[in-house]
């Protein structure tokens, strides 16, 4: 779908299309991106930045919904080209000293995590621009909100540009056009209270068009996030069935992604769609975020 001022770019994360979204806002003064996307990706980037006459010297601006690695792995690179990079004050340090954030991830990557994601530069600290809730921006004549959206993260933000929502990840994924959504839940910071009063919040915006990092423009904002939070109340409600008996996580990891491909069929799509749905958040890891949350927030109540 399309929607004037705003460009969608595929950067082609491990070679597949649909996966990771990168979107540019043309301004007075150049252009801005929302999310940039891993440094894996960074090639990619630039061609199509560069196939719409968009040299790198022209990005002023990278508003990040928060710094996991496919969304905010080249901002380092941007912010070494001039780019001012806009995070939540939770996630700036992160970025100024990437070393905690980048260990964590080996942790969950292990040896894919070069090919996963590339380099992850620091960004200078007089490069970093940081935004507390319903932060007013300008940039260039255009104007956005930043609306503090934990549950996925706890830096998240999702940035509020007239009537369409960059929802980043707490919007959930949504792929290839589908009318199926997952949330994302990997660990550490996974949290379904958070999360549903974010969504709630978005759904009180009354926005047209929502604009997920996976993937992609859609016009039905108003079902999207009444979908999104149904998905959230399924997978919250299977979570505590199977948590009853005491799984081992490798137990319960098995039994989540046997949930989350039920729920792609329960919404008619086949197994292609579930793969193109795995490229873009699946894997163990959303289980292990589900079931640390539990262990942490639930398991005594």
């Amino acid at each position: 779908m399309n929607y004037p001022q705003i460009e969608t770019l595929d950067v082609l994360h491990m070679h597949k299309r649909g996966i990771v979204a990168v979107y540019v806002i043309r301004h007075a003064h150049g252009a801005l991106l929302v999310d940039c996307g891993p440094g894996s990706t960074l090639p990619a980037l630039l061609n199509e930045l560069r196939a719409r006459d968009l040299e790198p010297r022209a990005i002023t601006d990278v508003l990040l919904t928060h710094i996991h690695l496919d969304h905010a792995g080249s901002a380092g690179w941007w912010a070494q080209h001039g780019a001012r990079i806009h995070v939540h004050p939770v996630g700036a340090p992160h970025l100024l000293n990437p070393e905690k954030l980048l260990a964590s991830a080996q942790r969950i990557y292990g040896d894919a995590m070069q090919t996963l994601w590339g380099d992850f530069l620091a960004v200078p600290e007089t490069q970093l621009v940081q935004h507390h809730d319903n932060a007013a921006i300008q940039i260039g004549g255009r104007a956005f909100r930043a609306l503090h959206t934990p549950g996925h993260a706890e830096h998240h933000i999702a940035y509020i540009m007239d009537d369409v929502g960059f929802t980043g990840d707490v919007g959930g994924v949504r792929v290839n056009g589908s009318t199926h959504i997952r949330p994302p839940t990997p660990p550490p910071e996974i949290d379904f209270e958070k999360w549903r009063a974010s969504v709630a919040r978005l759904r009180a915006e009354n926005l047209k068009w929502v604009a997920p990092t996976h993937f992609g423009l859609y016009d039905d904002a108003a079902w999207h996030l009444e979908k999104m939070e149904r998905t959230l109340d399924a997978v919250e409600n299977f979570t505590a069935r199977e948590m009853a008996n005491a799984p081992t996580q490798e137990q319960f990891r098995e039994k989540y992604v046997q949930l989350l491909h039920e729920l792609v069929r329960a919404d008619g799509y086949d197994d292609a769609q579930i793969a193109q749905f795995d490229d873009a958040a699946g894997g163990g890891a959303l289980a292990d975020g589900v079931y640390r949350y539990w262990k942490k927030f639930r398991a005594s109540a």
